[in-house]
């Protein structure tokens, strides 16, 4: 494979150019990710670009929920020998110190969602644990990432709208992930589909970083079917220039109350054991959600979904009318919910609070796939 500019840096972790990525799998990625919202509730968006060498794809969306509604625009495009290129349809990334500020864009299309926005971080970047879960001998999930809360700067257009952006009001939280995770068209399941027919299949996941002004408390909770933790973090982060160093809180306990029918979040409450017995307790009051589900590729459909390749080069825009539970309730499976965070500490913030909870999960009563909330 032929050279590229990134070679030019003195990074190189393996003899390979940097085209060729350490290991053959398929589901190698690498991403970022990234939340914006006003402090009031009424915008939210989540953005993503993702890289996927093994399968020579590269994507990214934008999704916005105002109003009623959820707008999404999406591209994809054959990833090409030059990783430094973050151009997807009208998206581009760019990074403007590391660890500490980018600038992300999407230029003028025909769907009417724009905007040029630079995040500035307010906290030092978190490394997370790293996740890794494995069936049988298929390693499913071998991910790094660290995550950061932020303010944006820049302007902003949706569905006729034009927004100002000021990081007094507009914050929000981004990641960096990579490494080994399911992306691409499905594989046939193989023998895992013993896993199904023996109900040992389900995940439930959180994931809050809950920005205030001194700092970022920084949550994350995963665990299998039968309820068993297969990632958990909760650490208080100061803001820069604030003293002191990272906190740390034990295993999080999050109850969370699902609107009836679904299992989507009506409340939740987290609570973080102190050392000292001075535990904080965080109630997530849900005020609008983004639905990766709906058009943005997190949650596969048959005609997009990460790392497929849809052609040379393919942007789409789709608007989702999210009015009623019922239309709702098709797309609540990844949640990224916009929440009034309420904490004992007797402060509040806005922040999101993602959340999904799929196939067989018996600590909340989940004892088959298709079980809602009653």
């Amino acid at each position: 494979m032929p050279i590229s500019p990134m070679d030019e840096y003195l990074a190189h972790q393996t003899p390979e150019t940097f085209d060729f990525v350490a290991t053959s799998d398929r589901n190698f990625y690498d991403r970022y990710y990234f939340n914006v919202h006003d402090s009031t509730g009424d915008f939210f968006m989540v953005v993503g670009m993702g890289q996927y060498p093994n399968l020579g794809v590269t994507d990214a969306f934008a999704a916005v929920s105002i109003g009623t509604e959820q707008h999404v625009v999406r591209a994809s495009r054959a990833l090409g020998h030059d990783r430094l290129d973050t151009r997807v349809g009208p998206f581009t990334i760019e990074v403007l110190e590391g660890l500490r500020s980018l600038r992300i864009r999407c230029d003028e299309n025909e769907w009417g969602l724009s905007f040029d926005l630079r995040f500035d971080g307010t906290v030092p970047a978190l490394e997370e644990p790293k996740s890794f879960t494995r069936n049988r001998a298929r390693v499913m999930m071998d991910v790094s990432r660290y995550a950061q809360v932020g303010g944006y700067t820049g302007a902003l257009e949706v569905a006729g709208h034009r927004f100002e952006v000021l990081p007094d009001r507009w914050k929000g939280a981004r990641d960096r992930s990579w490494g080994i995770r399911p992306v691409g068209e499905r594989e046939p399941p193989g023998i895992a589909i013993e896993d199904l027919k023996q109900g040992k299949h389900g995940f439930h996941h959180n994931w809050i970083p809950l920005q205030l002004d001194r700092g970022m408390f920084k949550v994350m909770y995963d665990a299998d079917h039968a309820g068993n933790p297969t990632v958990e973090e909760a650490v208080f982060v100061p803001a820069f220039g604030q003293s002191g160093g990272i906190r740390h809180f034990g295993t999080p306990r999050i109850e969370i109350d699902y609107l009836s029918g679904t299992r989507e979040m009506k409340s939740a409450r987290t609570v973080l054991p102190g050392e000292s017995g001075e535990d904080i307790v965080i109630e997530s009051i849900p005020l609008r959600t983004v639905y990766l589900a709906a058009g943005t590729g997190y949650l596969p459909a048959e005609d997009w979904g990460h790392g497929y390749y849809r052609g040379p080069e393919v942007v789409e825009g789709l608007t989702f009318d999210l009015a009623t539970p019922e239309k709702r309730a098709q797309y609540a499976i990844l949640n990224e919910t916009l929440c009034r965070f309420e904490l004992s500490t007797g402060e509040t913030s806005h922040g999101m609070h993602e959340n999904m909870c799929i196939g067989i999960y018996h600590p909340h009563g989940f004892d088959e796939p298709g079980k809602m909330a009653p």
